[in-house]
């Protein structure tokens, strides 16, 4: 394992996830929500978990964004704080 590679995607997440939840356009988030679960699949696929790192990115980037993104076109794009 490289620890640079590592720590830089490390911090990549901690941005990700510090940006998603202060963003206020859903849609935005969910991209960034995309983003987070890619990073994620990087990290466990770094550490040899390639099964983790695979639904990781079936399920948490691929999945759960289409879903997200079909109810936010069915809803109000814009939260109203």
């Amino acid at each position: 394992m490289i620890w640079e590679l590592d720590l830089f995607i490390l911090a990549l997440v901690v941005v990700c996830a510090v940006v998603a939840i202060n963003i206020r356009d859903l849609l935005g988030a969910v991209v960034i929500f995309g983003v987070y679960s890619f990073l994620m699949c990087l990290l466990w696929a770094e550490m040899g978990a390639v099964d983790v790192a695979f639904t990781e990115a079936t399920v948490g980037a691929g999945v759960s964004s289409v879903l997200f993104i079909a109810a936010i076109f069915r809803t109000t794009r814009r939260s109203k704080d």
